[in-house]
C-alpha cells in the first residue's frame, strides 16, 4: 500500500512536494527496513509472499475491527500491515529482481486493500453506525478510488501519457482516511466528539475522488484527441509523398 514511498515497478510521475517526501521518506525507511528485509531473505521469503502477508492483514484489520466500530485498533492494524509494501520493495531491491510481475501484484492487490479499507467503513454505517448517507459515501469512496485508478491504468494501455496529477489521489485518499479513522477511534478512549473526524474524511475524499475522475477524463480526452490528430496528420503526410 506504499508506492509513493517504495515500489517494484515504475511509479507515477510526482508534484514536487511529493518528489521531496517521497526522497526522504525513502532514505529513512531504506535505513530502517533494510536489515529486516534482509533478515527475512535469509530465511527464504519471497517479496511475493510479503506483500500477500501485508495485504491480507489489511483486509484483516479494516474487515474484523471496521465494521464494529474499532476505528483506532483497526487503524494501528492496518498501519502496521502498510510497511510490509515497503518491506517487499526493499528486498526486491536487495535481490535485484523488480520486475513487471511484482509492479502488476503490487497494483492489484493495493486495490484489493482499498476496497476492505472503504468496505469496512460501509460495513459500520450500515450497521452500528447507522447512517446510511455515510454508508453510500464510503461505497462512492471504494468504488471511486477504482475508477480513477483504473481510467490511469486504461489511458496508458492505449498509449496516453494522462499527464495529470489528481487533486485527491490514491495516498491521500489513505492518509485522510486512515489518520481521520484513528483519531475517531479515540472516542471510544473518552475524547469527545472526535468521532466526527470520519464522516468529514469521508465527505473529503468523495469529493476529491470525484474531482479527481474528473480530472483524469479530461486529460485523457484532451490527450487522444491530440494523438489521433497527429496520426492524422501524418497518415495525410504519408498519402501525399506516395502520391507524389
Amino acid at each position: 500500500m506504499g508506492q509513493p514511498v517504495a515500489s517494484r515497478g515504475r511509479a507515477a510521475t510526482p508534484t514536487i512536494g511529493k518528489a521531496m517526501l517521497n526522497k526522504y521518506a525513502r532514505a529513512f525507511f531504506t535505513r530502517v527496513l533494510t536489515p529486516f528485509a534482509a533478515f527475512l531473505i535469509r530465511r527464504g521469503v519471497s517479496p511475493d509472499t510479503v506483500t500477500l502477508l501485508g495485504t491480507a492483514g489489511v483486509i484483516a484489520g479494516a474487515l474484523v475491527f471496521y465494521p464494529r466500530g474499532e476505528f483506532f485498533w483497526g487503524t494501528i492494524v492496518i498501519t502496521l500491515f502498510v510497511f510490509s509494501d515497503l518491506v517487499d520493495g526493499n528486498m526486491a531491491r536487495q535481490l535485484g529482481r523488480a520486475s513487471r510481475w511484482g509492479a502488476f501484484l503490487d497494483s492489484t492487490l493495493d486495490r484489493v486493500a482499498d476496497g476492505a479499507i472503504f468496505g469496512g467503513f460501509a460495513l459500520w454505517y450500515a450497521g452500528g453506525g447507522d447512517n446510511n448517507v455515510l454508508c453510500a459515501v464510503s461505497i462512492f469512496c471504494l468504488a471511486s478510488g477504482q475508477v480513477v485508478s483504473y481510467t490511469k491504468a486504461r489511458g496508458e494501455s492505449i498509449g496516453l501519457p494522462v499527464a495529470v496529477n489528481g487533486l485527491v489521489e490514491r495516498a491521500e485518499r489513505l492518509v485522510i482516511s486512515l489518520v481521520a479513522a484513528g483519531f475517531a477511534g479515540l472516542h471510544k478512549f473518552g475524547v469527545p466528539g472526535i468521532q466526527m473526524l470520519l464522516p468529514i474524511a469521508l465527505w473529503i475524499v468523495a469529493v476529491g475522488s470525484l474531482v479527481t475522475l474528473i480530472q483524469r477524463v479530461v486529460t485523457v480526452r484532451r490527450e487522444a484527441a491530440e494523438a489521433d490528430a497527429a496520426t492524422a496528420a501524418e497518415n495525410a503526410s504519408q498519402g501525399s509523398g506516395a502520391a507524389s
